[in-house]
């Protein structure tokens, strides 16, 4: 019996595509445990102003071990409007925002300015890197704060690593998604580093459970597309997130599956 082309074509596609997509594998079943589990942050994301579920998810993480001084400091920004603390704002947080590029930073201060003018939120425009982290902070903020978030498609390991003029109970991080556990992978440090939209960016997973440990922090979560990591100090998470707290336990599958293992390849980056 003929087929017509266009049905040939998308039997092909069906094949290939939503078979893969939609298959369940022993790791869907275990997101679905996860997604019905309570101690796991998975059920709790939802997008307020952040770029995915990191609203619903922080919110979670504070309601499990409380506030002290609600105050945010985020770098990598943009205009702020959709940012990890962008909501935290709206719910009466005060804090800092750091944004590289003068575009970004001109508009956020024409967006922001009610609560800029208000004292609420300090804007500062630099570029980043590990050697200046501490001096662009501690000119506004220092000692202990209730959440760090970091995002700048690069050195974000190596800036982490260096801060030290503030304390955070929270940290929020991009890691790069195209490398599961239990593999490690750090970016080489490179202070003039721009992200040219490739997958040469960050650390993996795995690595910044490591590094947080060495911090003092224990990894409880990450959102379920993939993007963001969460640690709380470990004195703080006790037995309130998920066992074992490591980045097997914690990576998520599905995420690495929709944004196609990580940013485009453009050139190896082995290491």
């Amino acid at each position: 019996m003929f087929t017509p082309r266009w049905t040939r074509f998308y039997e092909k596609f069906r094949r290939k595509y939503l078979y893969k997509a939609f298959v369940r594998n022993d790791q869907d079943i275990e997101n679905e445990r996860r997604l019905n589990d309570p101690i796991h942050l998975d059920r709790f994301g939802y997008k307020v102003y952040s770029q995915h579920d990191e609203d619903g998810i922080i919110c979670e993480i504070f309601n499990r071990i409380g506030t002290t001084n609600k105050t945010f400091v985020e770098f990598g920004v943009q205009d702020g409007l959709e940012s990890n603390s962008h909501y935290l704002l709206f719910n009466g947080w005060n804090g800092l925002w750091i944004e590289g590029s003068k575009a970004h930073f001109k508009r956020l201060n024409k967006i922001f300015n009610r609560p800029i003018s208000e004292n609420r939120l300090a804007v500062i425009s630099g570029f980043i890197t590990a050697e200046n982290i501490n001096d662009i902070i501690g000119s506004k903020i220092k000692g202990p704060i209730d959440l760090l978030s970091i995002d700048i498609d690069g050195n974000d390991y190596w800036v982490w690593k260096a801060i030290n003029c503030i304390s955070p109970r929270v940290v929020v991080i991009e890691f790069n998604a195209k490398f599961p556990p239990p593999c490690e992978w750090v970016m080489k440090y490179n202070p003039r580093h721009i992200w040219d939209g490739s997958d040469k960016h960050g650390a993996s997973l795995k690595s910044f459970e490591l590094l947080g440990s060495e911090l003092g922090y224990r990894l409880v979560g990450t959102n379920t597309n993939g993007t963001n990591a969460f640690f709380v100090k470990r004195e703080e998470a006790r037995n309130l997130f998920p066992e074992p707290a490591d980045a097997e336990n914690l990576f998520h599958t599905w995420g690495r599956r929709f944004i196609a293992g990580g940013h485009p390849v453009k050139e190896y980056i082995g290491k």
